[in-house]
């Protein structure tokens, strides 16, 4: 029998061999979208799945009333953490991923992801130690430990244990190697305990300086620790400051905010953390979710286009089926057949695509920034269940369908007659016109928000402009006057910039155009507090980005107190500060007072997921802030920019920076990059908008063909008595055109809904028109009436009498 189904199964792919590729084809597409939206899925959800203390480590992020939340914490928290019997562990940290360059016996290597850590990280991330003890491999501030890369990078072949290396100007012993498992939220190359002068509360008061991750006993218990965290900041914060100040504390608390605290667990940082307190980031699991739920429907779309087309090739099966009955086989026999073929039809699909996924994974990696790989146990049980949802989903209805039909009838050659399934065949197309219409209105949508985030008026040029990476030597950041020596090698540096070729301007700021610059400090005017983005800057950056003056003034190297005293603040920071007339107004930032010279132009500091913060702008050495300088900015010319680029690179590579590699980048481009994610979204949608339309329109040909040919007769009879071709191919089109208007009708609310959602990411938006659902329709329409005219009027074409004499 199952070899009689075989031969069967080939006969009819020899003879219907269009058929039979769309048919591959269609199912192949939907099953390589949903194998590379389970690729995807499977990487983000398997970020520290390895760990056994997933659900134990938590991260402490702080938020101060309006201002974000970060999960940089004082260090006054650790005392009264070591007392909760519910905590384990305590780790702080310093910033993560920090570099610098690993010394040898004469032999540099750059390590760009160094994380300084107080001892006890390890018993919170176990990664694999390979040589070594994790116990002892952060005991002291001599102690290192390296990643198994960086070890074969540093000492080949030699055992790196017991070895002294140096790094941030310091001798340290190593005392372990390991090996991350997996996908890991920290995921380090060396690991340093430096955190000794940092974790002295007498030498490090500040409020939002460390990380803080803990290990807790119990996580059903963590609410209470979450809340003696916050009265901790109360009692430390509000209560000692309204006693200082004499004054209540809730009035006090009004002032400055409330404290509010969140305890993150490791399991969900990844994809549902409020900040990026990892240095592997956060996932973005919107996006996660927008690949998924479009390839499932993507899939069932496939699945309904096949079912369609499997229904309306089986008018030329039915005699088969007719005769096959009478000979005994019997309805059940006919199903298994039937399934028997979809199950062929459906290993041909998925080899298809785990080809086409093979093949297109290095395009679909750079898409990402991934290295993912078509391997592991769970994505092929994944895809397993996909096959059996395929077989099931798209054998069942054809299989049904066929194995009713009756004998009788259609020996007699009656079978186009019969209108069993219609309803459901055309529900099915409709829905098929649905997601296609959700498809095209939805990327023409997604696509013009893009466009609007590009052409947006930033309020900034960045075009010429070049953010280059400034590392001093260590010796800048030791001893006394660490601002002063560092501006002066700024200085230095500015100067022999400006000499080179095709330099226009030269300048530096404490801030970056890639969506980090987002630090509020206390900003008090009238004795009431603000909190501000307070950016220290050089002379003539502002002129050099093209940002305007509004009111008053620029800072000028000509006035002295442009140093001391003077202020500027953006157009935000007056509304807030409901400043009428704010030039020569007074503010203070910290305990320094300020007076306003200029009221700068908002100009987008931020990802267009936020709006324009409130920012005040002063000298950079007025608030002695010069060592944090780390990147120079140089504005070109705008003829022979590779030159000039060459010519910096020489001059950084030989007087700047011997040691760190050359790094630079386009501040508009690097802007870009703050919606990079958005971008990936409209071209997902672009691609799968295609994809959409090409699986609608196989199925509406099969379905068309189907239609038309049960209506043959009807047709040459029509002709026979002079019916003319254009009345013939408007009735034949009426109905499709109807069921494209419904399945727009359908699509248009959720399209709609969908999408104002997604807008709601968006501090800067485009307004949802009627233009994009007009254009979707009027493309669907096009498309529709193409296939099904085209197809009508080759029916219109045929051979009268070869179905007039059927009977």
């Amino acid at each position: 029998m199952l070899k009689n189904w075989i031969n069967i199964f080939i006969y009819h792919i020899k003879n219907n061999k269009i058929f039979s590729i769309l048919n591959v084809l269609g199912l192949s597409i939907g099953i390589t979208g949903l194998i590379f939206a389970l690729l995807y899925w499977n990487d983000e959800h398997s970020y520290n799945a390895w760990n056994p203390e997933k659900d134990n480590v938590y991260q402490v992020v702080v938020q101060l009333s309006d201002m974000p939340a970060v999960a940089e914490n004082s260090v006054r928290l650790k005392a009264h953490l070591e007392s909760d019997p519910n905590v384990t562990t305590i780790v702080y940290a310093d910033n993560w991923y920090q570099k610098d360059k690993i010394i040898y016996k004469g032999k540099k290597e750059f390590a760009d992801k160094i994380i300084n850590v107080e001892n006890g990280f390890f018993s919170l991330f176990p990664f694999q130690i390979i040589q070594g003890n994790a116990a002892s491999a952060l005991k002291d501030g001599t102690s290192i430990a390296l990643s198994e890369d960086m070890a074969k990078r540093i000492f080949n072949d030699e055992n790196p244990i017991g070895k002294q290396i140096k790094c941030w100007n310091t001798m340290f012993t190593v005392r372990a190697v390991y090996r991350i498992p997996g996908n890991s939220s920290i995921a380090p190359n060396v690991i340093v305990n430096h955190m000794k002068d940092l974790v002295d509360l007498n030498k490090n008061r500040g409020l939002f300086v460390l990380k803080i991750l803990l290990k807790i006993k119990d996580p059903s218990k963590v609410d209470v620790t979450r809340r003696m965290l916050e009265k901790v900041y109360y009692d430390e914060i509000i209560v000692k400051s309204s006693k200082e100040a004499g004054m209540s504390p809730a009035e006090m608390e009004k002032k400055i905010g409330r404290f509010k605290i969140f305890m993150e667990p490791l399991s969900q940082a990844r994809l549902h953390s409020i900040v990026d307190g990892y240095p592997e980031g956060r996932g973005n699991y919107q996006f996660l979710l927008i690949m998924a739920g479009l390839s499932v429907l993507i899939l069932i779309l496939s699945i309904v286009n096949y079912i369609n087309m499997a229904t309306a090739n089986a008018i030329k099966r039915a005699k088969e089926v007719g005769i096959r009955k009478i000979l005994g086989a019997s309805g059940k026999d006919i199903i298994f057949q039937f399934i028997f073929e979809t199950l062929l039809i459906t290993s041909f699909s998925i080899l298809l695509a785990l080809v086409i996924a093979e093949l297109t994974l290095p395009c679909y990696n750079n898409f990402l920034g991934k290295n993912l790989m078509i391997i592991g146990g769970q994505f092929y049980l994944q895809v397993i269940l996909i096959f059996i949802f395929t077989i099931v989903a798209a054998g069942i209805f054809p299989a049904f369908y066929v194995s009713n039909f009756e004998s009788m009838k259609v020996l007699k050659g009656n079978f186009e007659r019969s209108k069993n399934g219609i309803w459901l065949r055309n529900g099915m197309l409709i829905f098929q016109f649905a997601i296609a219409a959700f498809f095209i209105i939805g990327s023409n949508i997604v696509y013009e928000q893009i466009k609007y985030l590009s052409h947006k008026d930033l309020g900034f040029k960045g075009d010429q402009v070049l953010a280059i990476s400034l590392n001093l030597p260590s010796s800048y950041y030791e001893g006394d006057e660490i601002g002063q020596k560092i501006f002066n090698r700024y200085t230095t540096i500015k100067q022999e910039l400006s000499k080179i070729k095709g330099v226009d301007q030269v300048a530096t700021g404490l801030l970056s155009f890639d969506g980090t610059t987002d630090d509020l400090w206390p900003v008090w005017y009238k004795e009431e507090l603000f909190k501000q983005t307070a950016i220290g800057l050089d002379y003539g950056l502002l002129d050099l980005l093209k940002i305007k003056i509004v009111k008053g003034r620029n800072l000028s190297p000509k006035l002295a107190s442009d140093t001391l005293n003077s202020v500027l603040i953006n157009e935000t920071s007056q509304k807030l500060m409901k400043l009428k007339d704010p030039i020569n107004q007074e503010i203070r930032i910290g305990n320094q007072k300020m007076k306003i010279v200029g009221v700068v132009k908002d100009f987008n500091l931020l990802s267009p997921e936020a709006h324009v913060p409130p920012m005040t702008f002063y000298h950079i050495k007025t608030l002695d802030m010069a060592d944090g300088i780390n990147l120079v900015y140089v504005k070109l010319k705008s003829d022979n920019i590779e030159n000039s680029i060459a010519d910096i690179e020489q001059f950084w590579k030989t007087k700047v920076d011997t040691e760190y590699p050359f790094k630079y980048d386009f501040i508009d481009k690097q802007y870009a990059r703050t919606y990079e994610s958005y971008v990936k979204q409209k071209n997902l949608f672009s691609l799968l908008n295609v994809v959409v339309i090409l699986i609608a329109l196989f199925g509406l040909l099969a379905l068309a063909s189907y239609s038309i040919q049960r209506r043959m007769k009807e047709i040459a009879i029509r002709k026979t008595l002079g019916a003319e071709t254009n009345v013939l191919l408007k009735e034949l089109s009426g109905q499709y055109v109807l069921y494209c208007i419904i399945g727009f009708l359908i699509a248009a609310f959720p399209v709609y809904y969908l999408l104002t959602k997604w807008l709601e990411n968006f501090a800067y938006r485009i307004n949802i028109e009627l233009f994009p659902f007009v254009s979707g329709f009027a493309l669907l329409l096009a498309l529709t009436l193409l296939i099904v005219l085209s197809r009508a009027y080759q029916a219109t074409r045929a051979d009268i009498l070869k179905h007039l004499k059927y009977e």
